[in-house]
């Protein structure tokens, strides 16, 4: 009896001393009954940006979106000696900060209060021993840049410099840009320690200038400022926003950002995790995109608190469970691998375990792995990293204004995060997840992924065209024997197409026609075409089309992609219709003289109007020689054809009224 009564007190002091460690605490709430808010009012709680992307992507606004209860973070707050720190709406809990014991007790009295628990304590506690070096060693080898020439390339829309130059090449990421993919219109979270002196630095004088940055808030010490601190998350906002020309191009320097300090540098207790939770919220509902954290977890200064590998498992943390919340939300999510490869924990850290997150693994610009970048898997098999990205003599942001490079799946991160940004800002119509996949796809070991890069590195290039792929969307139709090629797809006005057909009477499919993209567009976007081909001795059958989009002509860079295919068939087969005219409900089409060798005229007769005359010329391939675009009262108009720009040969002229075909006719050339 004695041995259990002294094994119960020292139970006791055990208990007792390590409750009098603790400052600060987190307070789990039973439910949200009661709240004056609704989910079919969202605007009281989320931007319209937000909104508007759950309905972009079909999320259903839920429980989790709704803020905790005002009135027991009220109740929790009138209690003596207790500060509210910040709260979770996702998690549904509150941090708070107390030295009073009285303070818990009351707390634990509240019927909606389910637990309290210590979630870390001041550094004046000798019992708490810091984890030396929170962002390791690797990060802080900041070496100058040493002089370079800069050259740039003529077909790049930046001067990168050759440092830059190295790191975007690295991913093929100049040809977003190239393209007017620079980050416009997109939103970017930054997740870190501090921001120290981001306003008055060169790499970030753009986005200061144009007013980029679209709000700030520090959740450490719960004010607005974020510009002291720690130098980190600058850095790791460098490496997305810099425009330094010749010297330092960030990955999405016309991106707004958000930046957010979530981490106190001097500790390390997981009430920095709940601070991430909280960050990642408020990037949710003001509206941004993607969120890029360069922090991670697995040891802390108290280690009662310390993860196990086995925690690495996707659910477990607290990061981890906010973070794939916030996945859920929409929200393309980038996370540091860590750099634990040489030390003695060797694994990722969390957050990066998450199903849902971008873990990114640091690379030199040869691609060579660095050593200290954390291995996968997960504890629970997933493949980890993700992908890989430049953490290896990485370009950042110096204190003292001068560029440099530094170590660490830290800069890896946003590199990736902003490369991720500027891809998903061509394809808003497709979700975060969609935009993971093609990254991964487009990785550089994609069908044998490893421990340490994951699917690899990815081609910005090839993670596009597959993209790409997936949006366009082709249709034919047939009228007669003129079959009218219609498809939708993205591109810019130095982008090709090149049509191919296989007709019954065809092996394989031969290339038809050359059609240029339209001109005046030198930003990516949206467009739509026609092409319409004539069919001529193709017997009955299926005739089926492809397109292939050329999306870079460069010598250096060509790419293409075949982007969508369709098909008609025929129940009869097409063959040549003579030389004469064709009459249709009064319409007539005729070519006088035909077959001729010099002045030719096309004569048209219908008994009405047509304010969208256009004429198509084709040859017995199908491929468009000339078009003509006019008009025409009722009845006759007659058209001069460009008889001295063809050469000799048999052609086909089809006549429209708008997108509708009135005939087609032959006509011979000599």
């Amino acid at each position: 009896m004695k041995i259990k009564l002294i094994a119960l007190l020292i139970l006791l002091l055990i208990t007792e001393t390590a409750e009098a460690q603790f400052t600060r605490y987190l307070v789990k709430l039973k439910h949200k009954g009661g709240t004056p808010f609704s989910i079919a009012t969202p605007s009281g709680y989320l931007s319209q940006r937000a909104i508007d992307r759950r309905t972009r992507y079909s999320i259903a606004i839920d429980s989790t979106d709704l803020p905790a209860n005002p009135s027991f973070i009220t109740q929790i707050d009138n209690i003596p000696n207790v500060t509210i720190l910040n709260v979770s709406k996702w998690l549904n809990q509150v941090s708070i900060e107390t030295t009073d014991a009285n303070a818990i007790t009351a707390i634990n009295a509240l019927s909606f209060v389910q637990s309290t628990s210590g979630l870390a304590a001041r550094m004046s506690n000798e019992i708490n021993k810091p984890v030396e070096n929170k962002f390791l060693f690797e990060e802080q080898s900041f070496k100058p840049l040493p002089p370079q020439r800069i050259t740039k390339v003529t077909a790049d829309f930046f001067n990168y410099g050759s440092n830059s130059l190295n790191e975007i090449n690295l991913h093929n990421g100049q040809f977003l840009h190239n393209i007017g993919l620079r980050g416009q219109g997109m939103q970017i979270a930054l997740l870190d320690g501090g921001f120290l002196n981001y306003q008055t630095l060169d790499a970030m004088d753009s986005i200061i200038t144009n007013n980029q940055v679209l709000g700030t808030w520090d959740f450490v010490n719960r004010e607005a400022s974020v510009n002291e601190d720690h130098p980190h998350g600058m850095q790791c906002l460098s490496t997305i926003a810099a425009n330094i020309p010749g010297v330092f191009i960030g990955k999405a320097p016309k991106a707004n950002f958000y930046l957010y300090r979530t981490e106190d540098v001097a500790t390390e207790f997981p009430i920095e995790e709940h601070n991430m939770v909280c960050g990642m919220e408020k990037a949710d509902s003001s509206g941004a995109d993607v969120i890029s954290a360069s922090l991670g977890y697995f040891e802390f200064d108290n280690p009662s608190f310390n993860y196990t590998y086995a925690n690495m498992n996707g659910n477990t943390t607290i990061s981890v469970r906010g973070a794939d919340l916030a996945a859920k939300k929409g929200i393309l999510f980038f996370n540091a691998a860590g750099n634990e490869g040489a030390n003695a924990w060797h694994f990722i850290i969390t957050a990066s375990d998450g199903d849902s997150i971008v873990a990114v693994g640091a690379v030199n610009t040869s691609g060579t792995v660095g050593s200290f970048s954390s291995f996968g898997p997960s504890s629970d098999g997933q493949i980890k990293p993700d992908m890989a990205s430049v953490g290896v003599s990485a370009l950042v942001q110096a204190t003292n204004n001068t560029v440099g490079t530094s170590n660490g799946t830290s800069f890896a991160c946003p590199n990736m995060a902003g490369l991720g940004t500027i891809l998903w800002q061509a394809f808003p119509e497709f979700n975060n997840m969609k935009i993971i996949q093609a990254l991964r796809n487009a990785g550089s070991i994609s069908f044998f992924p490893n421990d340490r890069i994951g699917y690899g590195i990815p081609d910005m290039k090839k993670a596009f065209g597959s993209l790409l792929k997936d949006f366009a969307k082709s249709t034919v139709t047939l009228n007669a024997c003129t079959a009218t090629l219609n498809w939708n797809t993205k591109d810019v006005s130095a982008m090709a197409y090149e049509i191919e057909r296989k007709t019954p009477d065809d092996l394989n499919f031969v290339k038809i026609a050359d059609v240029p993209a339209l001109t005046g567009n030198i930003l990516l976007s949206n467009r739509s075409y026609a092409f319409n081909n004539v069919l001529v001795n193709v017997s009955a059958g299926t005739v089926q089309y492809r397109i292939r989009q050329k999306i870079d002509t460069s010598t250096a860079g060509f790419a293409a992609e075949y982007i969508d295919t369709a098909s008609i068939n025929l129940a009869t087969g097409c063959t040549t219709t003579g030389t004469g005219g064709t009459i249709i409900n009064g319409e007539k089409i005729s070519v006088l003289p035909n077959p001729s060798a010099t002045a030719t005229n096309l004569v048209i007769e219908t008994p009405y109007a047509i304010q969208q005359l256009t004429i198509s010329i084709h040859d017995t391939k199908g491929r468009l020689m000339h078009s003509i675009k006019s008009s025409k009262p009722t009845g006759k108009k007659i058209i001069e054809l460009p008889y001295q720009r063809l050469t000799m040969g048999k052609y086909y002229i089809t006549v429209y009224n708008g997108e509708k075909i009135i005939s087609t006719t032959e006509w011979i050339k000599l």
